[in-house]
């Protein structure tokens, strides 16, 4: 789905960003142009942003996350 109809952002895009460890909407808008012209997009990309982040940390440090299940 397009997030960002200025700059053709989609959700998958995001989703990627967050994977690569972008962490901020600065960061997003930096690394994509998500939320660069308008604006409008920005509080549903924070949103994906924010829902890609916890699975983007695990799928990283997996050896970390076994060692706080132990």
């Amino acid at each position: 789905m397009y997030v960002c109809i200025c700059n053709g952002i989609t959700d998958h895009q995001i989703r990627e960003a967050a994977a690569a460890g972008c962490s901020t909407v600065a960061e997003l808008t930096m690394r994509t142009g998500a939320g660069a012209n308008c604006g409008s997009c920005l509080d549903m990309a924070m949103g994906i942003l924010q829902s890609a982040q916890p699975a983007a940390r695990e799928s990283l440090f997996p050896i970390i996350a076994l060692s706080h299940a132990a």
